[in-house]
C-alpha cells in the first residue's frame, strides 16, 4: 500500500472516532491575547473566507473558536485600513488573503496602504506573531529577482496549483502539538495543493509535500515545504498551505496544525525552529525534476 493510502486511512480512522478532537486539554489560564484575522481578497476569493451578508465566513467562525480554545480574542476584518491604526494592541496577525492587497478588490473595506504594510512588517520584526493560511502565500508577489518584503517575511511564495487531490505530508519536526498526532511519518489530506518557491533559507520545515504520487505537471519536482515556522527578526512566523476546502477547516488534524501555529505565534509556547530546510528538502526551490 502506498504511503498516502496508509496515512489517509489513519486520518479517516481518527476523524471517525466519536467526539474525536485533537485539541489539548485546557491548562492554566493565560493572560488574554488579541489576534487580528485579515481575509481581504483581490481577484479570486476563496469560498472559505466569503461572507454571506453580515455573517462571518466559514474560516472566520472556526478561527474564532480556535482562538477561544487558546484563551485569545480574535477580531476579523476585510478592511486594510485596520493596519493604519494602532496595531500594537494585537499580539499576532493571521492572514487568509489573496492578491495585491494594495489595490481595490471586491471585498468591502479599503486596500492595505503602503504605510499599513510597513507597519505590519515592522510589528512582526519587532516581536509580534504571524500565521498564514493557504493563499497567504498568493498575497503580493515578487518582481524578477527582488523578493517582495511580505514574501520575505512569510518565507515562501505561490507559483501555481494543480487539480485538488489526495496527497501525503511527511512530518519532519517535533513542533509543539503537531508531533502529538501519534503518526510516525505524516498524514494525508485532500486539498488544493500549492506549488511554492522562493523559500527562505532559514525555514524550520514541519510538514513536507511529498510529490512522488501527485498528479499534475506542477508537482513533477522534488519534495518541498508545505508547513513551516521561522523567526522574522524578533517575530514568530508560521505558514501552512492547507485550507482551501471547507472540510479541511473542520478536520481535527488541520485544526491541530492551526492551533500549533496560533499558540506559538501568540507567544504561549516555546518551539525549536532551528532551520532544517537544507536537510529535509534540499531541492525545495528546484521547480522541475
Amino acid at each position: 500500500m502506498k504511503r498516502r493510502e496508509l496515512l489517509r486511512a489513519a486520518v479517516m480512522a481518527m476523524c471517525g472516532l466519536p467526539g474525536a478532537r485533537l485539541a489539548v486539554a485546557a491548562g492554566p489560564k493565560r493572560s488574554p491575547k488579541r489576534l487580528l484575522f485579515f481575509t481581504r481578497s483581490v481577484g479570486f476569493e476563496h469560498s472559505v473566507v466569503r461572507r454571506n451578508g453580515s455573517r462571518l465566513s466559514h474560516a472566520e467562525r472556526i478561527l474564532i473558536d480556535l482562538g477561544t480554545r487558546l484563551g485569545a480574542q480574535v477580531e476579523c476584518t476585510k478592511d486594510g485600513a485596520a493596519f493604519d491604526g494602532d496595531i500594537g494592541v494585537y499580539d499576532a496577525f493571521a492572514f487568509y488573503t489573496c492578491g495585491d492587497l494594495a489595490t481595490p478588490g471586491n471585498d468591502p473595506g479599503r486596500p492595505l496602504s503602503a504605510e499599513g504594510k510597513r507597519k505590519l512588517l515592522a510589528a512582526i520584526a519587532g516581536g509580534k506573531g504571524f500565521v498564514g493560511f493557504h493563499s497567504a502565500a498568493d498575497t503580493f508577489h515578487s518582481r524578477a529577482a527582488e523578493l517582495d518584503p511580505y514574501v520575505a517575511m512569510l518565507g515562501g511564495e505561490f507559483v501555481t496549483h494543480g487539480a485538488q487531490q489526495n496527497a501525503s505530508l511527511i512530518l519532519v519536526s517535533h513542533f509543539p502539538r503537531i508531533r502529538g498526532f501519534g503518526i510516525a511519518e505524516g498524514l494525508s489530506f485532500t486539498d488544493e495543493w500549492y506549488a511554492l518557491n522562493n523559500f527562505a533559507r532559514d525555514l524550520h520545515v514541519i510538514l513536507v509535500q511529498e510529490t512522488k504520487y501527485m498528479q499534475g505537471d506542477c508537482y513533477r519536482r522534488p519534495d518541498y515545504p508545505c508547513t513551516w515556522a521561522r523567526r522574522h527578526g524578533a517575530g514568530r512566523v508560521f505558514y501552512t498551505s492547507l485550507g482551501h476546502r471547507e472540510d479541511v477547516w473542520t478536520n481535527p488534524f488541520f485544526q491541530t496544525i492551526a492551533l500549533a501555529g496560533l499558540d506559538w505565534a501568540l507567544g504561549n509556547v516555546q518551539a525549536d525552529v532551528t532551520p532544517n530546510i537544507d536537510r529535509v528538502t534540499p531541492q525545495a526551490n528546484q521547480l522541475t525534476l
